[in-house]
């Protein structure tokens, strides 16, 4: 008698056929942005230390940045990605922006938007048109997936700034921030002295995470 053989999951396989076929045909992007969450589930990717999956994300979130990826090694990191990316934040959901934010830190993680040409430079430039509105979002988890490495490596002081104390006054645990250490400076300590001495006067707690910004600097 022989053991029956594990069947592969179809979430993981609906994902490999789609970044074929991705990588064969780029318009089939918009179809699997929109699926994904209905085939590769939407539960929190680290669900031990973000059962809501706004720190870390979710599955459907690095699904879509799978798609992404694909979307770039079919199409460049030039001109035609930018457009395709740009359409898919600015038509998709919540969760479709996300999972743009989400694929320009695979991009960024990867080294994909640093080459020495520039040929990603209207790439990283529209990136930043796009984190700064998912900013501006009430969406903890959009704007959570605006100061991950893409937002680390390219947003300006000023902006990065205001989206860190943002997940603040949300209540977002920084854990989102990536490189929060490396880009911490005195200004944003200062802000988030401010922001504390404003919620003790009003008599309101002040979030345990406005410490870590001090330690960041120290």
């Amino acid at each position: 008698m022989t053991e029956d053989l594990p069947t592969a999951d179809p979430g993981t396989d609906w994902l490999d056929r789609s970044c074929a076929a991705i990588t064969a045909e780029p318009d089939q992007v918009t179809r699997a942005f929109a699926l994904a969450a209905r085939r590769v589930g939407r539960e929190p990717q680290r669900p031990d230390v973000d059962p809501t999956g706004v720190v870390h994300g979710t599955v459907d979130d690095a699904a879509r940045a799978r798609l992404v990826v694909a979307l770039a090694d079919a199409v460049g990191t030039g001109p035609d990605l930018v457009e395709r990316l740009t359409t898919l934040y600015r038509q998709g959901d919540g969760a479709e922006r996300r999972g743009v934010l989400r694929g320009l830190d695979a991009l960024a993680a990867a080294g994909r938007l640093a080459g020495p040409d520039g040929a990603a430079d209207a790439l990283v430039a529209a990136g930043l048109e796009l984190a700064a509105d998912a900013l501006r979002a009430n969406d903890p988890a959009l704007v959570a997936s605006a100061v991950g490495p893409f937002g680390s490596a390219h947003l300006d002081q000023h902006t990065w700034r205001h989206g860190v104390l943002k997940l603040v006054f949300q209540g977002t645990s920084l854990d989102a921030v990536h490189d929060l250490t490396a880009r911490a400076d005195t200004e944003l300590d200062r802000m988030a002295r401010d922001f504390a001495a404003e919620r003790r006067a009003a008599g309101r707690t002040v979030p345990a995470d406005l410490g870590r910004l001090s330690t960041a600097i120290g």
